[in-house]
């Protein structure tokens, strides 16, 4: 097959274009710049074009390629008429394909549907490592059972090569608010905030932070999931830390990312690519309920040496070696091939793939044991936490009116002082814990709790306090034991004291928590209501 890959000297682009060489088609590469076209076009085989995609296409339809595939992009960048390629290559009678990760470019591609299907051809976007690739990874994991919850990281090396458009795209979206779906809700998230630990292999652990891809917008509805998240990281701390401060700032600040920006974001990059190393992978993660229970199931690829920005590459090339089993029409690209295709057409490159299933318990489950069977139905059904959680009421909330003590719920983020304040808890699991994230009347508050042994901790800030959770007539009790701060253990006396305990009144699920400052033995806070 004729294919144009346009942006063909790309990071992404080149890849992908020596793949398609490899696999026999007949490819041109096409850009800008005349002489490195030449080069690469020579290097690997290949024809060249000097192209402009914004200018005159002509030129690109003489050479008349069955399939075009745009690798260049950034694509939230293209102006009034982003799709103004992929109606061309469909007025020409000609496939189409893009390796747009842009959420808002995927969403509405689907307004070329009836050209495609009227031409007789397909047009794809985001065909790509998300939602192409993971999509059809969440496929195959998901076996037709039910999912509950969709979690992807991709975490390159940092020798991985990063080209100008990919650095423009993370600084455009960087500190930028969207939503993603948590137990059925759009919850409102700035990207590159929430930082998270993924494993992608033994030995291999990397930070990721929330960033917006096609899959949050798209995989709710297709794969019928109530949790759908992406998280994206750098392996260098200074780099994800940099980054995470410049999100922070840009969110409060409001700013735009000028051109010069851009050029010193990827110039300091290059300062410090001899560090790290050049394995990088991508993790996809699903929450399913199967005839033996909730499982979590997992799959992991781990791309070694610089083998990692073929990944983008490989669904185009899977979609390139087998096009009659794609439905003509335009649309983003969900499991449109099946997840083996994709692994075969890794198997030239330095890349390993796994597949994990984990049975999964609660956390309260797991630190009560036997007694957590003892609950009463309503407490145990509100601990059942398999994928995110939401529970909704009511409550009231009493703080203390001491000096000490108001400093003390200040520092932590306690509610404020109210008769009446709808609540909503939602429970999220991630990394064996739980986030609990509680709303008072739209003023949140967050922890994390973790089981550890026997007992439970739970994390506000630099503070962590371990519960010594305990059944009671059916009731749950938490009483504080120990406490640490930044790590450091506290002595007991600078404890806090915990009078809390859930309970069931008129079939209601109850929770009354109080807690009371150290030395003085004032009131912090007390807050109490119901929750279903």
């Amino acid at each position: 097959m004729k294919i144009a890959v346009i942006g063909g000297t790309g990071v992404f682009g080149e890849r992908l274009a020596r793949m398609l060489v490899r696999d026999g088609h007949d490819v041109i590469i096409a850009g800008r710049r005349a002489g490195p076209l030449a080069a690469l076009a020579q290097d690997i085989g290949a024809g060249h074009l000097v192209l402009d995609r914004s200018g005159d296409l002509t030129p690109l339809w003489a050479v008349a390629p069955a399939m075009v595939i745009d690798a260049a992009g950034p694509f939230h960048a293209y102006g009034d008429d982003p799709y103004r390629l992929a109606k061309a290559a469909i007025a020409q009678g000609c496939h189409y394909l893009d390796l747009a990760d842009d959420a808002g470019f995927c969403a509405g591609f689907g307004a070329l549907d009836d050209a495609a299907k009227s031409a007789g051809v397909f047009a794809l976007s985001g065909v790509s490592s998300v939602p192409a690739l993971s999509s059809a990874v969440v496929s195959a994991l998901a076996a037709g059972d039910e999912i509950d919850t969709i979690e992807t990281a991709i975490l390159p090396g940092n020798q991985a090569p990063r080209g100008q458009a990919v650095v423009e795209s993370i600084l455009n979206q960087a500190g930028t608010p969207f939503d993603e779906q948590i137990a059925g809700l759009p919850i409102p998230v700035r990207s590159w905030s929430d930082p998270r630990w993924f494993e992608l292999a033994p030995g291999i652990s990397r930070l990721g932070f929330s960033i917006r891809v096609p899959d949050q917008d798209l995989f709710p509805k297709f794969f019928n999931a109530r949790t759908v998240r992406f998280h994206a990281g750098l392996e260098l701390g200074l780099s994800n830390w940099g980054l995470a401060a410049f999100s922070w700032a840009r969110g409060v600040l409001k700013f735009p990312v000028p051109g010069w920006m851009t050029r010193l974001t990827r110039k300091a990059a290059s300062m410090v690519e001899g560090f790290g190393t050049n394995e990088g992978g991508m993790a996809v993660d699903v929450v399913a309920e199967g005839d033996s229970g909730w499982e979590r199931r997992t799959w992991w690829l781990v791309a070694r040496e610089g083998d990692g920005p073929s990944i983008p590459g490989i669904s185009a090339r899977v979609i390139a070696r087998r096009p009659g089993d794609i439905a003509h029409g335009a649309r983003p690209a969900l499991a449109e091939f099946p997840l083996s295709a994709a692994e075969e057409a890794m198997s030239d490159l330095n890349v390993t793939t796994a597949l994990a299933t984990q049975a999964i318990t609660p956390i309260f489950a797991q630190v009560l044991g036997a007694d957590f069977a003892t609950l009463r139905p309503e407490i145990r059904d509100s601990h059942a936490t398999y994928g995110a959680t939401r529970l909704a009421g009511r409550a009231s909330v009493t703080r203390g009116t001491g000096l000490f003590e108001r400093i003390i719920a200040a520092i932590v983020g306690f509610p404020k002082q109210t008769d009446d304040i709808a609540v909503q808890v939602i429970k999220s699991p991630f990394n064996g814990s739980e986030r609990w994230t509680r709303s008072f009347g739209g003023q949140n508050f967050r922890s994390t709790l973790t089981p550890k042994g026997a007992a439970m901790t739970e994390r506000f800030g630099p503070l962590e306090f371990t519960f010594d959770l305990n059944v009671q007539n059916g009731d749950l009790h938490y009483p504080v034991v120990k406490g640490r701060c930044l790590g450091i253990p506290m002595p007991r006396w600078t404890l806090p004291k915990s009078v809390s305990f859930e309970t069931v009144e008129d079939g209601k699920f109850m929770f009354d928590v109080s807690l009371y400052a150290p030395i003085t033995g004032g009131l912090i806070v007390r807050y109490q209501g119901w929750l279903v």
